[in-house]
């Protein structure tokens, strides 16, 4: 069992910038590729980032390459999303997760936190 809890939401104007931190109990996280996921009102939840055990891989989904960074800290169990020039379309709930390894598919994904607000305004 993997719990995560999410943290660093916030409102933002459109060019900020927020980070965002994702902490999982349990021994096991080093073994876990982790993601972040993001779902806006009225839309299905989306692929962000993920990263792999040892962070020497990463993905993201096209709308955040080059604003977004994800990154871990395995001796702190906590992932996080750095997130940059941020727009407000990026306003959703953020999520994070466990995979097995890095996919952007969300059905790969089995433990989910509760998520953190993100909104940006214009």
């Amino acid at each position: 069992q993997v719990q995560l809890v999410e943290s660093g939401g916030g409102l933002v104007q459109a060019g900020g910038s927020l980070r965002l931190s994702c902490v999982a109990s349990g021994r096991t996280f080093s073994r876990y590729a982790m993601g972040w996921f993001r779902q806006a009102p009225g839309k299905e939840r989306e692929f962000v980032a993920a990263i792999s055990v040892n962070g020497a891989v990463t993905d993201y989904a096209d709308s955040v390459k080059g604003r977004f960074t994800i990154s871990r800290d395995n001796a702190k169990n906590t992932v996080y999303l750095q997130m940059n020039t941020l727009k407000p379309e990026d306003t959703a709930v953020y999520y994070c997760a466990v995979a097995a390894t890095v996919t952007s598919n969300r059905s790969r994904y089995g433990y989910w936190g509760q998520g953190t607000q993100v909104t940006v305004s214009s």
